[in-house]
């Protein structure tokens, strides 16, 4: 059992796979930080200044009544909120994973060379339309000549 368990984490498919999910987590990382750093707050101005994360919509007062500045202070508060600008961020974020990982993936396939042609290994019969093989020299067919 432990000869197959040593064989199975050994084949490439496992090991691909847990580079993969370690370049993912930190190419996440630097995307997440690409959104919140570099691309959200232009979009912020563009609205209005608004920090989508203190989107929110208190469903229930909390101890202390509001309004709440921030959805944080609305939580410390007690109160029950419906924080659908944390939401936003993230489908944003989301959205700019998906298309630099898809971006990623259209680079390498690219790079990735084509597997070369296999040889043909029949032929097809000038008579009968068969296909035979390329060494033979009379078809079993119709046995014409080739």
């Amino acid at each position: 059992m432990l000869k197959e368990f040593k064989e199975f984490a050994v084949r490439g498919n496992v090991v691909d796979m847990a580079v993969g999910i370690i370049i993912g987590a930190a190419f996440t990382s630097v995307v997440k930080s690409l959104v919140d750093n570099i691309i959200m707050p232009p979009i912020g101005l563009l609205v209005g200044n608004v920090d989508f994360s203190d989107l929110f919509v208190v469903l229930k007062q909390g101890h202390t009544p509001g309004p709440y500045l921030s959805m944080d202070a609305a939580q410390k508060a007690g109160a029950v909120v419906w924080g659908y600008g944390t939401f936003v961020n993230t489908v944003i974020s989301f959205i700019i994973v998906s298309f630099a990982v898809f971006m990623l993936v259209r680079a390498l396939m690219k790079m990735k060379r084509p597997a070369p042609a296999a040889a043909p290994t029949t032929k097809d019969c000038p008579q009968c339309a068969t296909s035979i093989p390329l060494a033979a020299k009379r078809c079993p067919n119709c046995t014409s000549q080739l």
